[in-house]
């Protein structure tokens, strides 16, 4: 029989109000008469009739063992009831099993709720105004945002002040120095207001110091701080909550950017500055609504006096024999040209700049991680080709394959040609598509492994390189020079 509700019994009880007859009021009720009876003899509903049960349905398999497991816990409780299941498995052999952890979990938290120590409180704050500016990275891979139909994987550096929730972000590539660096000083030139302190989470950025090991504030996060006039401040290793408010904020933001592109219509930008024009319109239309807690943090701050840092760090770096240069862990290839000298390197957060003899070489996208390595086949397929042998077990030869096409034609003429012969054929390709037009040259190969031939040098060449025009024969005139004679021998004509 089903139990009778709360609502059911309120039910009983307007009706009854309403009819005055028992079992009119029971029917429309949805309950028996003797039960309507019951319910209308007493003022309390179900629910408040309802005992809770002090009693064990089942057997207590832990009942013999549980003031030895209660006295372990005393001494250690941080013991898991996994690991305890597991030693009543092994010293009591077929008396328990896996099956039984969810019991044993339920008795050891309940245990722990009433005799175990205390746990620690998240207190909740309150802010001043001005106070500081916490700063964070959000993924925002999840949003699915395209630039020019190309997946757009990237973060944003976002900067808030938790007292009037006001904030700005920019995007960026990693959690590095440079991306930091250009958002905060995004965010205080948008304020045009400095706050008393900066609050940062223990991200490698900040506060790892490579000559240590530590995590301490590092120097180019000092000299960032000093340059505002900033106090740093971190979080403690492993309380995240202790960042709790701007964590709210960029779940916050990434929600209503992702309505924002909803309403759009459209996940794809044609180029990365629309996008950041765009989003930057997003945070001007959620800022205009901060209002007057806006205005007490402006008037708690002191105006921003200081000029912008550069958006990067410049180091130098010497050019190795392989014309290679190292920079933050990472290895590219510079012009072979340049090898033994040294150059200068502008490190932004997406991309380098290398310089030599004040004048810019080449710009290249910057790599984040260790060991990581971009080879430009343009730079190295010369000397290569010069020395062929090389080219088998080079290094980064995967790099020397940019595209899937290039990689089929390579295997194909491996498996057609001679070792050397092969390499040489390769290369002789690669070098015109470091002279012409890579794409023209993919094209090209493509056709021909669709076609069932081998994509050799001379068959790219003729695909890709246009014929030779041919030049006139244009007969020379003779020109009478008499003519121009005669025009002075005519008298000139002077209007009156």
């Amino acid at each position: 029989m089903a139990r009778v509700t709360d609502a059911q019994v309120r039910k009983l009880w307007a009706e009854m109000s309403k009819s005055g007859e028992v079992g009119v009021a029971a029917v429309r009720a949805g309950m028996s008469r003797n039960t309507a009876t019951k319910y209308l003899r007493g003022n309390e509903l179900p629910s408040q009739l309802r005992q809770p049960r002090t009693w064990r349905t089942r057997k207590d398999r832990f009942e013999e063992v549980w003031p030895e497991v209660a006295a372990r816990l005393e001494v250690e409780p941080e013991l898991q009831a996994k690991t305890l299941l597991e030693d009543l498995m092994g010293r009591h052999p077929g008396r328990y099993e896996a099956g039984q952890l969810r019991t044993l979990q339920r008795r050891v938290r309940g245990w722990l709720a009433e005799h175990g120590p205390e746990k620690e409180l998240f207190l909740p704050q309150e802010h001043r105004p001005g106070e500081a500016m916490q700063t964070d990275f959000t993924a925002m891979a999840s949003l699915g945002i395209t630039i020019a139909g190309t997946p757009y994987a990237h973060l944003l550096c976002h900067a808030a002040l938790p007292y009037s929730d006001w904030s700005w972000a920019v995007p960026c590539r990693s959690e590095s120095m440079a991306a930091l660096r250009a958002g905060v000083q995004a965010a205080l030139l948008r304020l045009g207001h400095v706050p008393e302190w900066h609050q940062t989470d223990n991200s490698t950025a900040a506060t790892h110091r490579l000559d240590t090991g530590k995590r301490e504030f590092n120097k180019e996060y000092l000299e960032l701080m000093d340059h505002f006039g900033l106090k740093p401040r971190t979080i403690r290793v492993g309380h995240k909550e202790q960042n709790g408010d701007i964590e709210s904020l960029n779940g916050s933001l990434k929600r209503h950017v992702d309505q924002q592109l909803m309403l759009r219509g459209s996940r794809d930008f044609e180029s990365q500055e629309g996008y950041v024009a765009w989003l930057h319109g997003i945070l001007e239309g959620r800022n205009r609504t901060r209002g007057a807690r806006l205005e007490q943090e402006l008037a708690a701050m002191r105006p921003l006096t200081t000029d912008p840092l550069p958006e990067y760090t410049e180091v130098t770096a010497p050019v190795h024999s392989g014309g290679t240069i190292r920079v933050a862990k990472a290895t590219y290839s510079v012009p072979s040209r340049l090898r033994g000298e040294v150059v200068r390197v502008r490190v932004y957060d997406d991309r380098l700049e290398v310089f030599y003899a004040g004048r810019l070489q080449l710009t290249v996208e910057r790599l984040h991680g260790k060991k990581r390595h971009h080879i430009n086949y343009r730079h190295v397929v010369g000397p290569l080709l010069r020395k062929p042998g090389a080219f088998r077990r080079y290094r980064y030869r995967e790099d020397l394959l940019p595209t899937e096409t290039f990689r089929l034609a390579f295997e194909a003429l491996d498996a057609a040609l001679p070792q050397r012969e092969a390499d040489i054929e390769y290369l002789r390709i690669l070098e015109l598509a470091a002279r012409t037009m890579e794409c023209d040259v993919e094209d090209a190969l493509r056709r021909l492994l669709g076609s069932g031939v081998l994509p050799s040098a001379d068959s790219v060449r003729k695909a890709v390189e246009p014929a030779a025009a041919e030049v006139p024969i244009l007969a020379a005139q003779v020109i009478d020079l008499s003519s121009y004679d005669a025009l002075l021998e005519e008298p000139l004509e002077v209007p009156a």
